[in-house]
Formats: C-alpha cells, structure tokens, sequence
C-alpha cells in the first residue's frame, strides 16, 4: 500500500502497540494480560507496517528472523519450568528469589518466554501470507 497517512501513523502506532504489549505482558501477574495477550499485541504493530509498507520492510525493522525469535521463546519458557524440577518441585512450580527485598519470579521467566513464541510464530505466519499475496 502507498498511503503516505497510514505509513507515518503506523511508525507511531507501532511504537506505542510495542510498549503497551510490554505493559501487558508484566501487568499479566496479579491481573488480566501475560505473555499470551502481550505477545498478541506486539506482533500487531509489525502485522500494521506490514500492511503499510510491505512484508521485506517490517522484516528489516524487525531485525531477527521470527521463527528464532520464536525458538528462544520456547527455551526460555522450559527453562523457567526446569528451575523448578532442580528445586525438587513439580515441572513449572513457581520459584521465588528476593533479591534486595525485590521478588523475582521463574513465572515472569515463562511469561516472557511465551511472550516471544507468540510474537514469533504470529509473525512468522503473517509475513508468509503477505509474502504469499
């Protein structure tokens, strides 16, 4: 597409649907959103430069293949379910570690991790089909 509208206004909203995601993804603990929802959203301001610009572009700006990115996000997701099998609980317990008074969760490890595997594999099947059209 040529719209000169849609083209600056996406570079903005993309922004901005980068930084919500971000919200949601660590507002996911103690109300609605995570890693599911967050992922949704970031992978929809690349799905709208996509559709602004083209596919090869919003690959360039995305600067990783989607499928790695994917990939890493699946990993980092079992590693936070392995903390707790080396802890002796049951696979994806939730583990604490208070650093400074801070609580650090391995269930903030998982939502990251699925954070990525659903931005990766949204994207992933989004720039095919553009690419396919």
């Amino acid at each position: 597409m040529n719209s000169v509208i849609l083209m600056a206004g996406s570079r903005v909203l993309a922004g901005l649907l980068l930084i919500f995601s971000v919200y949601m993804l660590l507002r996911g603990h103690n109300l609605p959103g995570g890693g599911f929802i967050g992922g949704l959203i970031g992978a929809t301001g690349f799905i709208l430069h996509a559709i602004a610009a083209d596919a090869a572009s919003a690959r360039r700006a995305l600067r990783a293949p989607p499928q790695s990115i994917a990939v890493v996000g699946l990993g980092i997701a079992l590693a936070a379910g392995a903390l707790s099998a080396f802890a002796g609980d049951a696979f994806l317990t939730g583990q604490w570690l208070y650093l400074a008074g801070l609580p650090l969760s391995s269930v903030l490890v998982f939502d990251i991790g699925v954070y990525l595997v659903v931005f990766g594999a949204v994207l992933t099947l989004v720039f095919a089909l553009e690419e396919a059209v």
